[in-house]
């Protein structure tokens, strides 16, 4: 199968990579994220484009990947999440969109569109990035694996299939995209 080809093809996959990142990137562009006004304004809760968007994105992307699944073409490497994870982890992408103005994607699409600050904010992405990495080993014995989730996903969690919650969820988000767009926003 030509999927199995690519898994093992790491030239291909980094190919790939590459350009699917830069086509996310022209679409953070595009889609109006990249701009320091626009993320403010999500901040302040008086522009909510980039509601908009991630939750366009979580549901294509839900959707593709249960259908993908579905077919055999993709199976699922997920990794249980930890309430010591995703604290630290919270607070390391906060404290550097509360300074920097940008999360990690859309300061890649910034610094693509010519912005110098996101530029100043992507090496600091970088050298936290490398000190992260050195500390890993001692975070991941100590704190990163404290208050354990019981199961990977939500249906798992739920004890259901994912057939069930993906189309729950679908709704769900159609439903806020539709109150986002009825009240103004």
């Amino acid at each position: 199968m030509v999927f199995d080809e690519l898994r093992s093809n790491k030239k291909a996959q980094v190919l790939l990579g590459v350009l699917f990142g830069i086509i996310f990137g022209f679409l953070l562009q595009k889609g109006g994220v990249a701009s320091y006004d626009v993320i403010l304004g999500q901040l302040l809760l008086t522009d909510f484009t980039v509601v908009k968007i991630m939750m366009t994105a979580i549901l294509v992307g839900m959707i593709g990947v249960y259908v993908m699944k579905a077919a055999g073409l993709v199976h699922l490497h997920t990794k249980l999440g930890s309430a010591g994870a995703t604290i630290i982890g919270g607070l390391i992408f906060g404290a550097g969109f509360a300074v920097l103005g940008y999360c990690p994607g859309t300061a890649a699409a910034a610094v693509g569109s010519g912005a110098l600050d996101a530029l100043v904010g992507m090496i600091g992405i970088v050298i936290g990035a490398g000190i992260f990495a050195r500390l890993y080993p001692r975070l991941d014995r100590t704190i990163l694996n404290k208050g354990v989730f019981p199961a990977e996903t939500i249906p798992e969690l739920l004890g259901v299939r994912a057939l069930f919650i993906v189309p729950v969820v679908a709704v769900l988000i159609v439903g806020v995209l539709y109150l986002l767009q009825a009240i103004g926003f």
